[in-house]
């Protein structure tokens, strides 16, 4: 999905489904000796994976990291991070880079893309045929499941359950604090919806100053109720405690809030601004060839329908969506009954703009 745009235009995200633990962890697995059926030849001793920790990456090991190993006798080491692209570039530029397959959303592989931090695997002909859904193949990503933002909501909070997004600007009809992320990410778009604008023109309008300045007017109309967060966790906490009736928050994290926590947070679809996670490969790779092949692994069909039994996340591949089980499907951004009025993420207009939206918006909340 989803971030913080820091001044030199690169994007530190603690998304729901990503907040990186207190830590960051490395964790090995070691597969078993005799193997049979084996999809994908071992070209390297080793592969090291990175990804936001938290349950994404849990999901990812079952879905991917794990079936991957096995079937290529091969060992994947794991570690963290929460967007930092000045390591990464620490790591592009001296050389020595220990990474193989980073997970980024969309704005963050933008930024790195633009910056030549990473290999243009976009046009290989394993992704292009892939079968990947609108937006999910760029010049450098490959992505492998779809989150979203959404309205999450305290169920007994209101004689009426909000139904979208937008409803965070009605404080008429669902009065009290509700929380939204400390980012102009998704927070502007959001704006300019609840203003009227169709999903179509959101980024062209926020492309020019009057559009930017319409938006911050409509963020103006519930300023003082807003409670702002910035790591993913904390939006069901919010809910849970009372401090906000309706939060902005990432499906996944309050989907895991309501299985493992009992929260019983009601989701409002409608609106929901959709995102990627999305495989990228640093620039120099000393494993080039089987990051490629673990990337292309993630997106076959069979595999990629995995992950939403992990995590309620939709997958990127047209043809995994008949695979996902049915039990699962109606909790997923990508399921046709939740998909009304959704937009598409663009991560390369936050590439572009991300530096002054960030400034005008740090600037705003200041005030």
């Amino acid at each position: 999905m989803p971030g913080r745009l820091t001044a030199d235009n690169t994007t530190e995200i603690q998304r729901g489904h990503h907040m990186p633990r207190a830590r960051s962890f490395k964790q090995s697995f070691l597969v078993g000796l005799a193997l049979t059926a084996v999809s994908f030849p071992a070209l390297a001793d080793g592969l090291t994976v990175v990804s936001w920790g938290g349950a994404l990456q849990e999901a990812q090991t079952k879905a991917f990291l794990d079936p991957y190993a096995k079937a290529n006798n091969i060992t994947v080491t794991q570690d963290t991070w929460s967007g930092e692209l000045a390591k990464l570039r620490a790591m592009v530029d001296s050389g020595n880079v220990a990474w193989d397959v980073i997970d980024v959303d969309p704005q963050t592989g933008a930024t790195a893309c633009d910056q030549g931090l990473l290999e243009k695997i976009g046009a290989d002909a394993a992704f292009k045929s892939a079968g990947l859904v609108d937006g999910a193949l760029t010049d450098c990503a490959v992505g492998t499941s779809v989150y979203a933002t959404i309205l999450a909501f305290q169920k007994q909070a209101f004689p009426q359950a909000p139904a979208k997004l937008t409803d965070i600007f009605d404080t008429k009809t669902f009065p009290g604090k509700r929380g939204l992320r400390k980012s102009p990410v998704d927070t502007l778009e959001l704006a300019l919806l609840a203003d009227g604008v169709a999903a179509s023109d959101v980024y062209a309008t926020l492309a020019t100053p009057a559009g930017v300045d319409r938006a911050f007017k409509k963020l103006d109309t519930i300023k003082k109720d807003i409670v702002w967060w910035e790591a993913g966790a904390q939006p069901p906490q919010l809910l849970k405690s009372g401090e906000v009736k309706m939060a902005l928050a990432w499906n996944g994290r309050i989907a895991d809030a309501n299985a493992k926590e009992n929260a019983d947070l009601g989701i409002a679809w409608t609106n929901q601004i959709r995102g990627f996670d999305m495989w990228v490969i640093p620039s120099g790779s000393k494993n080039l060839a089987a990051a490629k092949q673990f990337v292309a692994f993630s997106v076959k069909p069979d595999v990629n329908a995995t992950l939403s039994n992990y995590i309620a996340y939709g997958p990127t591949v047209k043809a995994a969506g008949a695979l996902v089980a049915k039990d699962v499907l109606p909790n997923l951004p990508s399921a046709p009954q939740n998909s009304e009025g959704a937009l598409a993420q663009d991560g390369a207009f936050w590439a572009k703009n991300g530096d002054a939206l960030n400034a005008r918006f740090s600037s705003w909340i200041s005030q």
